[in-house]
């Protein structure tokens, strides 16, 4: 078992700064007030950074000392809280090299978005908040490496799929252990609805389907407090992106009516109110600008999908017809284009799609004839598929990797122009992270399933995440399992690598390691 590393509450004054930075939550900071009563501490749901540039981030927090009151404030007053946070480059916070205030205000739920700016590239550095008095946890960070430059390394984390109520995190404290340079979420970190299953090991506290702004952000507060969750954020810096369980099970942003306009604004708000996301990410109404491109250097690109706010509705599993579709998209015509322009730009060695549902063919039976099908996957959107994949092909992208959540399963895969065609070489490479704490309740793969889909080289059903290691020569995925997500002690918890892959710079395909 890994030695966690527990981040720790630091004591001391306030150091002035000189760096440019700036703040926002979703109004602009009024002047703030002067404090009438005592603020209890304020930092119950940690802190977390994100969004990575050469010479910055953003840093999060959100002052909530009730963090499950149920008008979704947090327990705080009604008044601005003036928040100060300071950038060090020791956990310690003694060389403080970036340092200012920011006021928290009640209409963007008292969160706080800070973007440091002129930090050095391609290091860490530690940051903490203070508000009346009260300071926050130590959260480390990271700066992307300078443009242009080639590192020898990057290690990142693939999750996604916490249920709050299905498990413990205790995948989230193993990510935590890594202290990796990057986590990737890829969506379904609350969820909107209820569980129902006999292995249940918590409860929410709203228990309808939270459906207003006051709801999503209670359960976002109420995801928070776990303090495996509050560790994986101050480890390391977060890219994320939403799926469907942040607003509702299922929806296509096709169908403007369901969820409907005022929903998808409430659902949005909380997701930017409580994620590291920088102001361009602000929600406008029941829109939010999420897909966008992150480099580490010349090593890798993240094109960070969004598979939601532009998919065409589910279609039934067997309508050919409309499965076939070349109109149907997951992404939207802006997206998809945005995505192959990008293909043309080949400074970067290594390019990871960031998205939430499976890419590679699933097919019952592998006959071509078959559309019995998820066509909650891209098996549903089979046109748009071979146009992504035939374009990162034509462009000659040298390492195509997929990064997938969704299914609560481990999958690996080599992805194919032509999946009918076995001997048919591999154009690029899916890892699948499995979920953190939510179940998979369907059968496991029959023998006969994953002999029909040969390209499938691995499959696994247990709670975790995926570690991957890159270096200029090659990618090596280990998929991390937990023992159990239904033990509360985390003692008793262990992990392990179930499987592990490595995918050669140049070589399209999965290799064992």
């Amino acid at each position: 078992m890994r030695n966690l590393n527990r981040r720790t509450f630091i004591l001391g004054g306030i150091a002035a700064g000189g760096l440019a930075a700036t703040g926002t939550g979703l109004a602009m900071p009024r002047g703030a007030r002067a404090a009438t009563t005592p603020l209890p501490y304020p930092f119950t749901l940690g802190v977390a950074s994100g969004d990575p540039s050469p010479d910055g981030f953003v840093l999060w927090t959100r002052l909530a000392p009730g963090p499950l009151a149920i008008d979704g404030l947090g327990g705080m007053p009604d008044r601005d809280v003036e928040v100060t946070w300071e950038v060090a480059t020791d956990e310690a916070m003694t060389d403080v090299v970036a340092s200012g205030t920011v006021v928290a205000v009640q209409t963007s739920s008292h969160s706080v978005h800070v973007e440091p700016a002129g930090l050095a590239p391609a290091r860490d550095y530690y940051y903490r908040f203070t508000a009346e008095g009260s300071q926050s946890p130590v959260g480390r960070t990271r700066t992307a490496p300078a443009a242009g430059t080639l590192p020898s390394q990057l290690v990142f984390d693939v999750a996604s799929c916490a249920h709050f109520e299905q498990g413990w995190y205790h995948a989230y404290r193993y990510m935590a252990a890594d202290r990796p340079d990057l986590v990737l979420f890829l969506g379904d970190y609350i969820y909107e609805k209820t569980s129902s299953i006999s292995s249940d090991v918590r409860g929410y506290v709203i228990t309808s389907e939270v459906q207003t702004l006051a709801q999503y952000r209670q359960r976002y507060a109420q995801h928070r407090t776990d303090p495996a969750l509050q560790a994986a954020h101050a480890a390391a810096p977060w890219i994320v992106v939403f799926d469907d369980h942040e607003l509702k099970n299922n929806w296509a942003g096709a169908d403007t009516t369901d969820p409907s306009p005022a929903r998808r604004a409430a659902a949005f708000q909380a997701y930017y109110e409580n994620m590291p996301l920088r102001a361009s990410a602000v929600p406008a109404g029941s829109a939010m600008p999420l897909y966008r491109q992150l480099d580490w250097g010349t090593l890798a690109r993240f094109h960070m999908l969004d598979t939601r706010q532009f998919r065409s509705p589910q279609a039934a599993s067997g309508d050919c017809a409309t499965i076939r579709s070349t109109s149907r998209t997951l992404t939207g015509a802006l997206q998809e284009q945005w995505l192959l322009d990008a293909f043309t730009d080949h400074t970067a060695r290594w390019d990871f799609l960031g998205q939430q549902v499976m890419f590679a063919q699933s097919d019952t039976d592998g006959s071509a004839s078959t559309c019995d099908v998820n066509t909650d996957a891209w098996d549903g959107y089979t046109a748009q598929r071979q146009r992504i994949t035939q374009g990162w092909v034509d462009r000659g992208v040298r390492n195509p990797v997929v990064l997938t959540g969704d299914v609560h399963r481990h999958w690996a895969a080599n992805l194919k122009l032509d999946y009918w065609n076995t001997s048919a070489a591999p154009v690029g490479t899916e890892l699948v992270a499995t979920s953190i704490s939510s179940v998979n309740q369907q059968a496991d793969p029959s023998a006969a399933f994953l002999a029909a889909n040969p390209h499938l080289r691995y499959v696994g059903n247990k709670r975790g995440y995926v570690r991957a290691t890159l270096t200029p020569a090659q990618l090596t995925a280990e998929f991390v399992t937990v023992s159990s997500a239904f033990q509360s002690d985390p003692a008793k918890v262990t992990s392990s690598v179930a499987r592990r892959f490595a995918v050669l710079d140049g070589q399209p395909g999965l290799k064992d390691a």
